[in-house]
């Protein structure tokens, strides 16, 4: 098949620009952790070695913060919120979208903002939080001076966004309405009303912050996901990124007729990352509502399930490659790339490394966006339903190989019991099954990977020492299943579906064979896997004599030069820390409850600190919690 190139758009006043552009932002440096992913193009790792492989197993809690959201029968939210540290003081949100700062050192309370709270600038708002209200952190500003302006900016998924003084917690009534921006202003009336809002951290540039947003996936009009740039100062928008595009703009031919209008999802809902020096700001972007039929949206459907590099200073685009046309699947670019420098063919190059819910890893350059190893149109099953056309081809990496299962057959279903792969054979025989991206049906198709990945919001963090990208990903299938829409449903073409249902056997596990999850690590350099392993494991099974499986996992991983990888995200609530070089686990912790979220790690006082949240509860269904809890070396 004909080799896939990236699109690629770019003027000399856009070249210009990101060559010549001051870098300003808070970056990376000495013991903090100032961005969620660690630095601006979120590679998340830290260059601290008080904690390494020789000491790691004498790593015990230095401190607990309990954000206090559990109600009387222990019920709260879960915490997806990576915690961001500078100068000493910790600043972070809990599930319920409050933002905390504490001491770093301890862990005690400096000051907490509540954004449903007594304040007159933030009550009355009338809209409620999407996508479940869940946050995964908050950003940092500064003017530069040593005693100048400290921002925190903080989006909720309602529709707003907030700047608080990051000495005080006091809201910055400069910006917007006495400190509040409300996002839906610019929206269509048509859509203002629906459900809108920042899930992730926004992004800072310069004086820029920079927006993705959650809004409506499903069958009917939805709000846009546009990615959107605002004063650090006055909250006034700077520029607008439309991903969907209208007719006359790049990318409108792959919409039939006006299937584009009030199109939601195509959103950076999982946040962005930042090139600083180039002035360039990055995206992988979700896939076009409705999830799961296309009748209505014909065509590949720019720029949904997109990597894309926008000039920050303008939001002009730079280049976009798409990893999936007119997907059919929900599976949506779910992380921004990390930015990255590996060794290609005896150059250097700065490159943007994509992971992905179907399980690959596209490495771009990071100026134009050429692949840095092949990328071939593969053909791809087409669509029995009625009025669908699934798109012929898709592009798939030759390097480096898929890092999740990417089929289910009968070679392949589960083997952990008798009973357990006979009554998943039983039902396997009358689903749509065995090739890659095989579409939604009437009768039911094997969705693999599931709509969980592959790779999730949980991303990947990088070793620039050793060029690996380690990355958590999941091999669970689903089942979708669409059927004819009721007169009463919302439904695009006259299809609606049956929900997110997971392929399981009698007992609740996945219906394919282990590991359900895992620990990959890519050699970036060479497009190779250089290590995997289970990440999690059910101990009820483990009992019964059944290997570690691995379990479904939601948070990410940080990398340290202490030779270390540490996550969370498993089912069975542990912390973990690997052998960056091999895979081993090294240390481990038993949570209070599960740690889904992306930890961070940095230095105060000469004491280097590791932290997760421990909030529980969300897709993994288990107890919630309301911690956040630092770990440091013990004597």
């Amino acid at each position: 098949m004909p080799i896939r190139r990236s699109l690629v758009g770019r003027t000399l006043a856009v070249i210009a620009i990101v060559t010549l552009l001051p870098a300003r932002p808070v970056a990376a440096g000495g013991g903090d952790w100032p961005v969620v992913g660690g630095d601006p193009g979120g590679a998340r790792y830290s260059e601290l070695t008080q904690i390494n492989r020789e000491n790691v197993d004498r790593l015990v809690p230095a401190w607990t913060f309990h954000t206090g959201e559990l109600d009387a029968n222990g019920n709260g939210r879960t915490i997806e919120c990576t915690p961001i540290v500078v100068e000493g003081v910790m600043y972070l949100t809990t599930g319920g979208l409050k933002l905390v700062a504490l001491d770093a050192a301890t862990g005690e309370e400096r000051w907490r903002f509540d954004p449903f709270g007594d304040d007159p600038a933030v009550q009355g708002y009338p809209h409620s939080p999407t996508s479940g209200g869940v946050n995964r952190g908050c950003a940092y500003w500064s003017d530069g001076q040593p005693d100048g302006e400290r921002r925190v900016i903080h989006g909720t998924s309602d529709g707003r966004l907030f700047s608080l003084d990051a000495r005080t917690g006091e809201l910055d009534r400069a910006f917007g309405e006495q400190g509040v921006r409300d996002l839906r202003a610019e929206l269509d009336p048509a859509v203002a009303n629906l459900g809108y809002g920042p899930t992730s951290a926004p992004a800072v540039w310069e004086d820029t912050i920079i927006v993705g947003v959650s809004c409506g996936e499903g069958p009917g009009v939805a709000a846009p996901g546009d990615i959107r740039a605002f004063d650090v100062r006055t909250g006034k928008q700077r520029w607008s990124f439309r991903t969907v595009p209208r007719p006359g703009e790049f990318g409108a031919e792959t919409w039939d007729g006006e299937s584009w209008r009030n199109r939601g999802g195509a959103n950076a809902w999982s946040g962005l990352t930042v090139d600083a020096k180039r002035g360039m700001v990055f995206a992988g972007l979700g896939s076009a509502a409705f999830d799961f039929f296309g009748g209505d949206r014909l065509g590949e459907n720019l720029f949904a399930n997109c990597t894309i590099a926008l000039d920050a200073r303008t939001g002009g685009r730079v280049w976009h490659f798409q990893t999936i046309h007119h997907d059919l699947a929900d599976h949506d670019l779910p992380t921004p790339p990390n930015l990255v420098t590996v060794q290609h063919d005896g150059r250097t190059i700065d490159a943007a490394a994509q992971v992905t819910k179907t399980g690959f890893v596209y490495l771009f350059d990071r100026e134009t966006g050429e692949p840095l190893f092949d990328i071939e149109e593969r053909p791809a099953p087409a669509s029995d339903v009625p009025g669908e056309q699934a798109w012929p081809t898709q592009p798939v990496p030759v390097k480096p190989p898929p890092l999740a299962a990417q089929t289910l057959d009968e070679s392949s279903v589960t083997n952990i019991g008798p009973a357990n792969r006979e009554g998943v054979l039983a039902r396997l025989k009358g689903l749509r099954t065995g090739e890659p991206f095989e579409p939604p049906s009437v009768r039911g198709t094997v969705i693999m990977p599931g709509f969980h990945g592959g790779a999730n919001w949980s991303g990947a963090s990088f070793d620039p020492t050793s060029g690996l990208l380690f990355v958590n990903v999941t091999n669970c299938p689903n089942i979708m299943t669409l059927k004819p829409a009721a007169a009463s449903d919302r439904a695009y073409g006259g299809f609606a579906h049956y929900g997110y249902i997971q392929f399981r056997d009698h007992e609740g596990y996945p219906a394919n064979q282990p590991p359900w999850g895992e620990l990959v690590a890519v050699d970036l350099n060479q497009g190779e896997i250089a290590w995997r392993v289970p990440l999690g494991e059910h101990p009820e099974l483990t009992a019964r004599g059944v290997p570690p499986t691995g379990t479904e996992s939601f948070g990410g991983s940080v990398a340290t030069a202490g030779g270390l990888v540490f996550i969370g995200g498993t089912k069975d609530e542990r912390f973990r820390a690997f052998d960056s070089r091999d895979g081993r686990v090294l240390w481990e912790h038993q949570l209070d409850a599960g740690g889904y979220a992306t930890p961070c790690t940095y230095s105060v006082g000469g004491r280097q600190y590791v932290v997760i949240a421990a909030g529980g509860a969300g897709k993994q269904g288990t107890r919630a919690g309301d911690a956040f809890v630092a770990f440091a070396l013990g004597d």
